[in-house]
């Protein structure tokens, strides 16, 4: 069974997204998406003071099986990045949600709750027996 965190709010494409306070939230992949990509060797994320727009590219993250784009469900300013993933992408395959990938100040509200799913919604994503 895949780790799913009830703190935080999902995207069909597996990222989290975790509320901060005063209009920040931290992104990034959640146990069930690291799994599927396998062994991450490589982040690429955007500079402190980009901005970002929802639906948009956020970084890379590649594996020893493929690259994949990460794609922003929100709107806003890059706050901070988590240079721990960079500089030790392996880590994410450990502690996906300790590893988050940017932290975000949004400037419009979040992508409509369709996108955003809770715990229980995110669950009923998951194959019941993989893992």
């Amino acid at each position: 069974m895949f780790a799913v965190r009830e703190d935080r709010r999902y995207t069909e494409s597996h990222l989290w997204i975790r509320d901060e306070g005063d209009g920040v939230v931290s992104l990034g992949i959640t146990d069930y998406g690291q799994f599927q990509l396998g062994e991450i060797v490589f982040v690429e994320l955007p500079a402190e003071g980009s901005r970002l727009d929802s639906g948009g590219a956020m970084g890379v993250v590649e594996s020893i099986k493929t690259a994949t784009e990460l794609h922003t469900p929100v709107t806003g300013m890059v706050e901070a990045i988590n240079g721990h993933v960079v500089s030790g992408p392996e880590r994410i395959n450990r502690l996906p949600y300790e590893s988050w990938f940017v932290r975000v100040r949004l400037t419009a509200p979040p992508a409509p709750r369709t996108c955003m799913l809770d715990a229980d919604a995110y669950r009923d994503l998951l194959p019941a027996e993989e893992g």
